[in-house]
């Protein structure tokens, strides 16, 4: 059962889109692709909101989940928000297994 994770991270002055390069490019999202249990991580942007950025993160497990947030990755990612002065808002959805018969 996967858990996926919608992270919307909303700022001013274009902030969001740039902690959103900056994770691209000082390697981090790289990092978190790589770990075990990531299925998915990926950014978007809103249409009718400039100023946010959507990061899908889906997972294996909560064990995955658990070590990614021990991870010394969610320490430079905390820091990168506070530089970009973001607010956070998450949600977080479970896959449903369904079997037929």
């Amino acid at each position: 059962m996967s858990i996926t994770v919608n992270l919307y991270y909303t700022g001013s002055n274009g902030n969001a889109r740039k902690f959103a390069e900056e994770m691209m490019a000082s390697g981090i999202v790289d990092a978190v692709r790589a770990e075990e249990g990531n299925e998915r991580y990926e950014y978007f942007f809103p249409m009718d909101d400039p100023e946010t950025v959507l990061l899908i993160d889906r997972w294996k497990n909560q064990v995955a989940i658990d070590i990614h947030h021990k991870s010394e990755m969610m320490k430079q990612i905390a820091e990168l928000r506070d530089k970009y002065k973001l607010r956070l808002r998450v949600e977080r959805y479970m896959d449903e297994i369904i079997t037929e018969r």
